[in-house]
């Protein structure tokens, strides 16, 4: 490997090992959605493009910060694995077996954990599980069912657009294509959104999840499906079923949450912003230029995990050791000032945003999320025209999640709503 590329992303910066009493905590009661964006710039200005931070109590990581650090990390897996069993802390022993980072970090036999032609193998019949998605079909299901969605909720004239809407629909949505019956999906969700909390029920979380995910794929071999998880099982890459087990809860937890937050964040910024509303309802803007503003600005995943150094080295101007941890910062790479126009604003129609990740683990779900959310938004623009934020903006409440950037809740409030005259039932599959 050549110094040049040992050192990219650098700069003119001499390297340094950071003081590990000097890492900053990326959790805790007081740091929540609206809180991270002025925590990752204080960060840049004291640590440049990577810097030191915490995890969980005890867990130090390097969280990556530039733009131009975070492709490197992405797409090198020479030098930085997603094998987390790399890692130096855990394979020292300093990693508390009840740690509420685990449900996230720990190994699974799933695409997000593997190189190569490991990953490869497991990429390949995830994509092509995604691929037999019918396009035209799931935007009819999404449609129909934020219709149904919209319709349960309008003769209070009131809404939380977070739990009747954001989190409801896609949880709907992807269980359908799973192949999940309405009331597991309803379980399931339950157990994904504890695994990310990242809190001491994660564990736990994981466990009920975990078995929700076996009793499906037992059923499923016994009696396969038009569905995601009987096309992981009939793939000739011949997953097991653990590892078919462990890429769903990949997908869910990715897919899930991912699409709930965007969701709700578009829905904010319309409701908030009155130049974004009026130039999406001019026509200035189209549905995709809006939601890749949201991309740019509001990624619904704020940082991702991880990616483990197989040598020592140099990036971002810090000293690097072999097994260190290092945490994508998604939200903060795509508002790095080297990259981003002098006045900070998104080039519109811009995709180069780090939302979806980069590389050769791209998020390989990212068309049917952007078509659901597509959908969400734009039927409920149509059906509640008059639709308002119920609360001052200021009094909204976020997620506290070390990964996830998603609003706790989402008051509204209408009076006018277009409701359809004929309401298409949905269906439970769209592949």
């Amino acid at each position: 490997m050549s110094p040049s590329h040992s050192t990219a992303g650098s700069g003119a910066r001499c390297p340094v090992t950071a003081d590990p009493t000097s890492s900053t905590a990326l959790y805790g009661p007081d740091l929540d959605g609206d809180a991270m964006p002025a925590l990752y710039e204080r960060l840049r200005r004291a640590h440049g493009p990577v810097a030191p931070v915490s995890i969980a109590p005890g867990i130090d990581a390097w969280l990556v910060l530039g733009h131009r650090e975070l492709l490197q990390l992405t797409r090198d897996e020479q030098d930085f694995s997603h094998d987390p069993r790399r890692w130096g802390l855990l394979r020292e022993g300093r990693v508390p077996a009840d740690s509420p980072i685990l449900p996230m970090v720990g190994w699974r036999p799933a695409l997000l954990f593997a190189d190569g032609q490991q990953h490869r193998r497991m990429r390949a019949a995830v994509s092509a599980a995604l691929a037999g998605i019918n396009g035209h079909e799931l935007r009819r299901t999404v449609r129909a069912t934020a219709e149904q969605l919209i319709v349960s909720f309008t003769e209070h004239g009131r809404a939380d657009l977070v739990a009747d809407y954001a989190r409801k629909l896609p949880m709907r949505v992807i269980t359908g294509l799973l192949g999940v019956d309405e009331e597991t999906g309803r379980q399931l969700v339950e157990a994904v959104a504890g695994t990310v909390a990242a809190n001491s029920a994660s564990a736990d979380a994981s466990r009920r999840m975990g078995a929700i995910l076996l009793t499906l794929i037992e059923q499923k071999r016994r009696r396969g499906g038009n569905d995601i998880t009987s096309a992981l099982l009939r793939h000739p890459a011949q997953l097991t079923d653990e590892e078919v087990l462990h890429n769903l809860v990949v997908m869910f937890v990715a897919g899930n949450q991912t699409t709930v937050n965007w969701i709700a964040t578009t829905l904010r910024i319309l409701l908030c912003d009155p130049a974004f509303r009026s130039s999406l309802t001019g026509g200035h803007l189209s549905v995709d230029d809006a939601l890749d503003l949201v991309l740019w600005r509001f990624p619904p995943t704020q940082n991702f995990p991880a990616r483990y150094a197989t040598r020592d080295m140099s990036i971002g101007g810090q000293n690097i050791h072999t097994g260190d941890m290092l945490i994508l910062g998604l939200a903060a790479a795509n508002a790095d000032p080297e990259i981003l126009p002098d006045d900070g604003t998104p080039v519109v129609g811009n995709r180069s945003h780090l939302a979806f990740g980069a590389g050769p683990h791209t998020c390989p779900a990212q068309d049917p999320a952007r078509l659901i959310t597509r959908t969400a938004v734009d039927t409920i623009r149509h059906r509640l025209p008059d639709l308002e934020l119920a609360v001052p903006e200021n009094e909204l409440e976020w997620v506290k999640s070390p990964w996830s950037k998603g609003l706790a809740a989402l008051p509204v409030r209408f009076t006018t709503p277009h409701l359809p005259q004929h309401p298409t039932p949905s269906t439970r599959s769209a592949l």
